[in-house]
């Protein structure tokens, strides 16, 4: 959610760029405990919502097909959908990752 105030604000109008110069190596160190590597690719996944979000393919990609014909069915949940992906992929493709090696 973040990004998102920091894209229409420009980086809350520069002071957000010089906080980030500090916080983007400890957002580093703690980006590699937090994200499961697995099957499903975190670019793949991004890649697929940038482009095809609108139709769900990033859903098809990570296993949800119900989400995943929801919203080629309708935008993208009318586009509400694709915002909230925006905000929560990176954890929704930990949690799958991490669910499929429990199954294993």
């Amino acid at each position: 959610m973040s990004g998102t105030i920091w894209f229409f604000t420009l980086g809350l109008l520069g002071i957000g760029w010089l906080i980030d110069v500090f916080l983007i190596p400890w957002m580093e160190r703690t980006a590699e405990l937090r994200f499961a590597p697995g099957a499903i690719s975190y670019n793949a996944a991004w890649i697929l919502l940038t482009f095809l979000g609108l139709f769900g393919i990033h859903r098809f990609y990570m296993g949800k097909w119900l989400t995943g014909i929801l919203y080629l069915l309708t935008g993208g949940l009318f586009l509400v959908g694709i915002l909230y992906d925006f905000w929560t992929l990176n954890s929704q493709v930990s949690e799958e990752n991490r669910a499929r090696l429990r199954l294993t």
